[in-house]
């Protein structure tokens, strides 16, 4: 079953082409002052590092960035593993410099010991304006009040029991039925991302808001919201490779990705305001039933917020924040997880193994079809390392950006400044042989489990999926629920097979989304006796 995914599918030669205009622009201030310190410097030349990036005059490495986007991320890769998991590369007409880095120790060291160091920043903020003041975009006193308020909220019984009964209600009640009707119709194909994507922006819509847009429905509705907060984080990962002044000056021109981005935010800021009036709205009615358990009614039923002069504000950036999060998290992981196990047989089969004890003792929940509840999920071993591998080689966030307050020597000895802006690159950490092994592109959830058969414990700042020290994500928990619960049923109840030929590969985004999303064909496991009579 075809169909027109949620996400934009610019072509990237558009974006490199607005990378070349942006460095034409400057081109006569760089040769002019190239011309000079040719005069007063003549050890200014051209710099080749050992693996032969090129680091140019005045321009840095912009021209390896611009002739490389298309692949960014498997090119950071292989340079961070020719240079000793560390590299630092100058935009000099810019005024900054940048340090990438996916060494554990490095990690660690940003991360927790010197955490107060490397803040976001006020560029990370300006970077990610659609996400207001919230909690992804503040630091100091301002972040640890919201962290604080988040997580009370999150941690409740309350809370965590709606998560696990939303997720298992939208599993039988729109991804099973969903998925059904593509299975049934003749020669169909689906995109399973634009799938998952819808319902993630579902649950964590119902999550957030106590509302469900129903866009994981039969036709696949337009969600303008969801299409806009695909430009807005197309615009934020542009935003971190093209210098703050050009990308500044289109912004303010209103051209490119960022007139894209201007619409998206007035989008955004639509639905959240006309969420938050009904809301409030419908409080006010006397006898007004104040019990829902989503976070926005929390915000505004917690009196310490409501005598805030600015709550709606606060609130809408909160709010916000936890919506692309979860959203966007949740559905890159589900993506690049059935792709994996399409590509993977042997753990398709060990993960059916696991789960068919547990299905033999249900009744079937949407017609013919199992679905299965977070706690019996919740002891399952091997269910449990094929997300985590999976989140290994493909994290949601595929790179975390700090800041520099105060000059440091990190643990691989590397000499940073203030003003420096740091690259935590956690795709490639996933690739290294020196914090992998030899085998670390390979799908293996066995890496997880120990000699004894117990999960194996592997330390935040080696697994990165879910960030590391004090800012470690606070819906860790709320993930896991929701793939398990989605992973089980899916998988067990369908067999998703890739349509061949079909190319996958990670998009230019913020969000490791796929590219060209992940058309695949879906046949219900009854249909396949041999696929049956190996699980009984």
């Amino acid at each position: 079953m075809s169909s027109v995914p949620l996400y934009a599918m610019d072509m990237d030669w558009f974006f490199v082409l607005q990378l070349l205009m942006s460095s034409l622009c400057l081109l006569g201030i760089i040769l002019h002052r190239y011309r000079a310190l040719q005069k007063t410097n003549k050890t200014k030349q051209r710099r080749r590092r050992p693996l032969g990036l090129t680091q140019w005059p005045i321009i840095g490495v912009v021209p390896a960035i611009v002739s490389n986007i298309h692949r960014i991320f498997d090119g950071v890769t292989g340079l961070l593993a020719l240079s000793d998991l560390n590299y630092q590369c100058r935009f000099w007409f810019a005024g900054f410099r940048y340090f990438i880095t996916c060494d554990p120790a490095n990690v660690r060291h940003i991360f927790t010991s010197n955490f107060e160091n490397y803040p976001k920043g006020d560029a990370f903020a300006q970077m990610f304006d659609i996400l207001g003041g919230g909690i992804f975009n503040s630091d100091g006193e301002r972040w640890r009040r919201q962290r604080t308020k988040a997580q009370m909220l999150m941690t409740t019984p309350r809370y965590r029991a709606f998560v696990e009964r939303s997720s298992l209600e939208k599993a039988e009640k729109s991804v099973l039925p969903f998925l059904s009707h593509v299975a049934d119709t003749a020669g169909a194909t689906c995109d399973l991302q634009d799938v998952f994507m819808r319902w993630s922006f579902d649950t964590t819509s119902n999550l957030v808001y106590g509302v469900d847009p129903g866009c994981l429905a039969i036709g696949l509705p337009e969600v303008p919201f969801a299409r806009a907060m695909d430009d807005a984080l197309r615009t934020v990962f542009l935003r971190h490779i093209i210098p703050m002044t050009c990308w500044k000056a289109m912004r303010r021109l209103d051209v490119g990705h960022e007139r894209k981005n201007a619409a998206a935010q007035r989008t955004a800021d639509s639905f959240v305001a006309a969420t938050i009036a009904s809301r409030r709205a419908a409080y006010k009615k006397q006898g007004a039933d104040k019990s829902a358990a989503d976070l926005l009614s929390s915000f505004i039923c917690d009196e310490e917020i409501a005598d805030d002069p600015d709550a709606d504000a606060y609130i809408r950036d909160m709010t916000l924040n936890l919506l692309v999060a979860g959203r966007d998290a949740t559905s890159s992981a589900l993506s690049w997880f059935f792709y994996l196990l399409a590509t993977n047989p042997r753990v398709e089969q060990k993960l059916l193994e696991e789960l068919a004890p547990i299905a033999a003792s249900k009744k079937p929940s949407t017609g013919s079809m199992v679905a299965f509840e977070a706690g019996e999920l919740k002891n399952l071993l091997y269910l449990h390392a094929a997300v985590c591998e999976c989140l290994r080689l493909y994290p949601s966030l595929p790179m975390e950006h700090k800041a520099v307050v105060a000059r440091d020597v990190l643990p691989s000895g590397h000499l940073v400044r203030p003003g420096d802006k740091i690259l935590v690159f956690n795709y490639s950490m996933g690739r290294m042989k020196r914090v992998w092994g030899p085998d670390c592109r390979e799908f293996r959830p066995e890496r997880w489990i120990s000699d004894d058969g117990k999960l194996r414990y592997v330390p935040s700042n080696k697994f990165v999926a879910f960030n590391s020290g004090p800012r470690t994500c606070l819906g860790k928990e709320m993930v896991l629920v929701q793939m398990k619960v989605t992973v089980a049923a899916v998988a067990w109840n369908f067999a998703v097979e890739v349509v061949p030929g079909h190319v996958v590969e990670p998009k230019l985004s913020i969000i490791l989304h796929m590219k060209n999303g992940l058309l695949v064909r879906v046949k219900r496991r009854s249909d396949n006796p041999a696929v049956m009579s190996k699980q009984q």
